[in-house]
C-alpha cells in the first residue's frame, strides 16, 4: 500500500478544524448570548483585574482610597495585602447588584440557568468572604509585629538619647543605625518619661492605703 502524500494529510486536517470551528462559535440566540454575558460578568469575581468594562474606574479608585487611608500600609508587602483586601471587597460588593438583577428577571434568563448561577453566586460569595478575613488577618498580625518591633527600637532609641544627654555628648539615632529623626526619639523620650511619672502618681493616688497617702502628703508638705 502506497504511503498518502503529507500535503494531502494536511489539506483534510485544515478541513475538519474548518469544519468543527463550525459548531463552536458561541451562542447564536438571544438567551443564548443574555447567558454568555451574565457568565462574564460571574466570571468578572475571579479575573485579573478587580473593575469591569460596565464598572466606573473612578468609583474604584475611591473605593481602593478608603482601604489605603484606613491601613496606612508602611511597607510593600503591607500595600500588596491593602490591595487584595480592596479588590476582594470589590468583587464582594458586585454579587448583591448580580442576584438583583437575576431575581428581578432583567436578564430573561430561564429559571433553571437563574437558579443554577445564583447557586454559583452563593459560591463565589462565600470564597471571596474567606479570602477577604484571609487577608485581613495576615495584614493586622503583620502590622501588629512591625508596630511592636517600632516601638522596642524606639525605645531603645530613646534610651541611648538621654545616656548621651546625661553624658553632654552628641548623639544621632543614626549613629546606632535607627532609621528615626532625632525629633522622633525625643518626643518618644518625652512621651516614657511622662507616662513613667504618670504611673508613679496613679500607684500613690490608686495602691496605696489612704495613711501611707496621707503621710506622704505630709512628708511632701513639710
Amino acid at each position: 500500500m502506497s504511503a498518502i502524500p503529507s500535503s494531502i494529510l494536511a489539506s483534510d486536517r485544515a478541513a475538519i478544524n474548518r469544519a468543527n470551528s463550525q459548531h463552536s462559535t458561541g451562542p447564536r440566540t438571544d438567551p443564548g448570548k443574555q447567558r454568555s454575558s451574565l457568565n462574564a460578568l460571574r466570571h468578572g469575581l475571579t479575573a485579573a483585574s478587580p473593575v469591569l468594562p460596565s464598572e466606573d474606574p473612578a468609583a474604584y479608585d475611591s473605593h481602593r482610597r478608603q482601604f489605603f487611608d484606613e491601613y496606612q500600609p508602611a511597607n510593600a508587602t503591607e500595600s500588596q495585602l491593602v490591595q487584595e483586601l480592596a479588590d476582594t471587597s470589590w468583587r464582594l460588593n458586585r454579587i448583591p447588584l448580580l442576584e438583583a438583577r437575576l431575581i428581578s428577571g432583567e436578564d430573561s434568563l430561564a429559571i433553571l440557568d437563574a437558579h443554577r448561577l445564583l447557586s454559583n453566586l452563593g459560591i463565589q460569595s462565600h470564597r471571596l468572604s474567606r479570602q477577604f478575613q484571609k487577608t485581613l488577618a495576615t495584614l493586622r498580625d503583620l502590622q501588629a509585629d512591625r508596630r511592636l518591633h517600632e516601638r522596642r527600637q524606639l525605645k531603645d532609641a530613646a534610651a541611648l538619647l538621654e545616656l548621651h544627654k546625661h553624658k553632654q555628648q552628641p548623639w544621632h539615632p543614626s549613629d546606632h543605625g535607627f532609621v528615626f529623626s532625632k525629633e522622633e526619639v525625643e518626643r518618644h523620650s518625652e512621651l516614657l518619661m511622662r507616662q513613667n511619672e504618670a504611673r508613679h502618681i496613679a500607684y500613690c493616688r490608686f495602691e496605696l492605703a489612704p495613711q501611707l497617702q496621707s503621710h506622704l502628703a505630709s512628708a511632701a508638705g513639710a
